[in-house]
């Protein structure tokens, strides 16, 4: 299971979606899936619309966080259609039922195309609104059966304290569900980690930038933070 930031598709641009980040990383999800790797994919809506953060005061948080899911499903359709013209077979399942635009969620049928060996997008969360896509791009990979969630960020694995504005902060090699949960690192929702922690899915956070990322981190050649 990959999870990748919504705000990653933005680029340098920070909001909306960079044509030229999406080939990129489509292009690095084909290599991928040539080599064998079956792919789940998630895909937040940061870029767009976050419900919890960008919702006003006049809007009740189950709508703005049903805003956030429809912000996803925008993102998987880029990258389906980015995955599409390279040759690569991809479908979109979503939470939320929409069957003009995508299929609606289904374990059986999601299986079975994963099993063709297509690259399988789930959209809008777990469909519920006060889950993150974090919460259910863990949910999604417990039902596939995933053998680890790599979950790409802006930085280079899991630290006691943001590197972006903290120079001192203490980077983890690896560290344990318990711990992360403990200690309140912000690298996932709560609700994601003991999900992770309770179906015995590792979780490996690498950075989502610089030339072949997700093709390293799948190799393991990339710097990232296990959670095990």
């Amino acid at each position: 299971m990959l999870k990748l930031s919504g705000e990653g598709l933005a680029g340098d641009c920070k909001t909306g979606i960079d044509a030229s980040v999406v080939q990129k990383l489509a292009r690095e999800i084909k290599v991928v899936r040539d080599l064998g790797v079956q792919v789940c994919l998630v895909i937040g809506g940061g870029n767009i619309f976050r419900g919890a953060k960008n919702g006003s005061a006049f809007m009740d948080r189950s709508v703005a966080d049903q805003m956030g899911m429809l912000a996803t499903v925008m993102n998987a359709l880029t990258m389906k259609s980015a995955l599409e013209s390279l040759g690569c077979p991809a479908k979109v399942f979503s939470g939320l039922n929409m069957p003009q635009i995508c299929e609606p969620y289904s374990f059986r049928e999601s299986k079975k195309v994963l099993d063709e060996n297509t690259v399988v997008l789930f959209a809008c969360g777990t469909g519920s609104p006060y889950f993150t896509t974090d919460s259910g791009a863990v949910l999604r990979a417990a039902e596939m059966h995933c053998d680890v969630v790599m979950k790409a960020t802006q930085v280079d694995g899991v630290y006691d304290s943001d590197p972006r504005y903290n120079k001192n902060a203490k980077r983890y090699d690896s560290i344990s569900y318990a711990e992360v949960l403990e200690k309140h690192l912000d690298v996932m929702d709560m609700t994601a980690i003991a999900m992770a922690r309770d179906n015995q899915i590792p979780i490996m956070v690498f950075a989502q930038k610089g030339d072949e990322s997700v093709l390293k981190a799948v190799c393991g050649e990339a710097k990232y933070t296990l959670i095990k």
